[in-house]
């Protein structure tokens, strides 16, 4: 009787590198569902708190805190009376947070928010009381409730994640946008209204304060997010291919040549 040899198991380096193979050959569509969460969880979160599951929509909007302001006058809302709430200088034709937000709880004088201090009477300034109470105000049933992101956030995400659609469907045709074009419609009209914003705010108050409206918030924000995933989407697809080739090579020299197509 014949006993069969069990095939040896394939070393940890070989695993590694037919897993990396892998990514490399589907790093689109994993990058997609990685953007596409991010960018997607800051609609979910008004929803939670609409339905009332308050607990998930405040870790949500914990977990995300670190990586903006949540300014609530910054930010748009779902399930209101208006999709935003500018404050009342921007000139918008919406009505002003203030006017919504004056005589509630959160916006008290007396109230105190840890690291940010007291809200204070001039709900028209901008005291790093007033700054803690934008953070921390999620929403309510009059006004809805913000997403987990400011306006500007969310359009730049959701850009990202819809130009790396766009590149999924026209990979082979696409090239990395002029270095030229990024900057005009990437990065000169975000930086140049980011910039002149923060730049009339203390400690700087280089002119009289200024807010952006809503809707360019969004549209410098959208085209940020799509100039840069016209950029940065073909790099990495050159790069991926650089990695291919190189882990296929490594493959066939080392006798797994017939290994490489079943990843």
């Amino acid at each position: 009787m014949t006993l069969m040899t069990p095939a040896p198991k394939p070393s940890t380096g070989l695993r590694l590198n037919l897993l990396l193979l892998s990514l490399t050959r589907h790093w689109v569509r994993i990058a997609l569902v990685i953007i596409g969460i991010y960018a997607g969880l800051p609609y979910v979160t008004p929803m939670l708190m609409k339905i009332g599951l308050t607990g998930p929509a405040n870790m949500l909007y914990t977990l995300y805190s670190p990586f903006c302001h949540q300014f609530a006058f910054r930010s748009a809302f779902l399930f209101g009376e208006q999709p935003f709430y500018p404050r009342y200088n921007t000139g918008s034709a919406f009505n002003s947070f203030e006017s919504y937000v004056a005589g509630i709880p959160e916006f008290a004088p007396d109230r105190v928010y840890p690291f940010f201090g007291a809200v204070g009477e001039n709900l028209e300034g901008f005291s790093a009381g007033f700054q803690g109470a934008a953070r921390f105000f999620v929403g309510n049933e009059q006004m809805g409730y913000k997403m987990t992101l400011c306006a500007r956030d969310v359009a730049i995400y959701s850009g990202i994640f819809v130009g790396g659609l766009i590149y999924a469907r026209f990979r082979r045709r696409l090239r990395p946008v002029p270095l030229w074009l990024y900057v005009l419609l990437g990065l000169a009209p975000i930086g140049i209204d980011g910039f002149s914003q923060l730049l009339g705010y203390p400690p700087f108050n280089l002119w009289p304060p200024r807010e952006t409206l809503p809707e360019f918030r969004v549209l410098t924000g959208a085209l940020f997010g799509l100039m840069n995933a016209w950029l940065g989407f073909p790099y990495l697809e050159l790069s991926m291919r650089e990695t291919q080739e190189q882990i296929e090579r490594k493959l066939v020299q080392a006798g797994y040549s017939n290994l490489i197509h079943r990843q």
